[in-house]
């Protein structure tokens, strides 16, 4: 990974936004990763059912890294019933649970449907190659974070942000709701409100369905890029190796930072479960 440490956030978006294919060759080349695809992709299309995948420790952790869920690894009673739950039925364990990682998964992999159990095919190319895509994605997303939790929130938006059609799906993510709360101007107490004042509260502050707008998602990544540095200074340093670059390189317009005047933010992360 190339080193950001020391950089404003908004020229640290810029340098990652130039080399990202880079880096995500990068990783497609390294040994560790090579070995665990190509594991994947061998032997994922013999897998029927949640209890075969969990039971293929090397297939289940790449696939479960793929959906940033390799905090959960280890709780392989709860994955494969929420791989086999209903989801329609209101208490199924997908419908209780309200991170929206699990979801993404269930529905990706589509071991049960509306209409109940369904026969997997996941032999195809493309299904392989998506859960490829998503688990460098995510490494790239992960692995940058920890240089700068900033762009790493920010990195994270955008993976999201386009297809947030309401205020819950914002609520149900730390992430999110820190971007929102930053970038919005907005207290990091109302954490502790309910959830329905809480969506009340970003209703009467933004217009959301303006996310769909590229424009309107760049620009509330330039507030919070600078705001969150205000809070959070970054430590900038003239002799990072990743400004050396920027500067001896043309990556255009110099970002221009925005001050304004909020409380610090913090997060009340939600319960796990409804």
């Amino acid at each position: 990974m190339i080193s950001i440490s020391g950089l404003s956030s908004p020229t640290a978006l810029k340098l990652l936004d130039a080399t990202r294919d880079r880096q995500l060759s990068t990783m497609r080349d390294s040994p560790v990763n090579k070995r665990a695809e190509e594991a994947f992709r061998e032997r994922i299309g013999n897998i029927t059912s949640p209890k075969e995948l969990i039971e293929d420790f090397e297939v289940y952790s790449f696939v479960m890294k793929a959906f940033d869920l390799e905090d959960q690894i280890f709780g392989k009673g709860l994955i494969r019933k929420l791989l086999e739950s209903d989801p329609v039925a209101p208490e199924s364990l997908l419908n209780r649970l309200t991170d929206n990682r699990f979801r993404e998964m269930h529905l990706a992999l589509g071991f049960t449907t509306e209409t109940g159990v369904r026969t997997v095919d996941f032999s195809t190319t493309a299904f392989q190659d998506d859960i490829a895509s998503r688990f460098y994605n995510r490494q790239y997303i992960s692995e940058n974070d920890a240089q700068n939790e900033t762009l790493g929130t920010v990195l994270e938006f955008r993976e999201q942000a386009e297809g947030i059609d309401g205020w819950f799906e914002v609520l149900r993510d730390k992430k999110m709701t820190n971007f929102f709360q930053i970038a919005l101007g907005l207290p990091s107490k109302m954490s502790g409100l309910d959830l329905d004042q809480q969506k009340k509260i970003l209703e009467e502050k933004y217009d959301i369905t303006k996310l769909k707008d590229p424009a309107e998602r760049d620009r509330l990544i330039t507030k919070f890029t600078a705001i969150s540095d205000i809070l959070n200074p970054q430590g900038f340093q003239s002799n990072n190796i990743a400004l050396s670059i920027m500067q001896s390189s043309n990556f255009g317009s110099q970002f221009v930072p925005i001050t304004i005047d909020v409380a610090t933010i913090t997060f009340s992360a939600s319960q796990l479960y409804r």
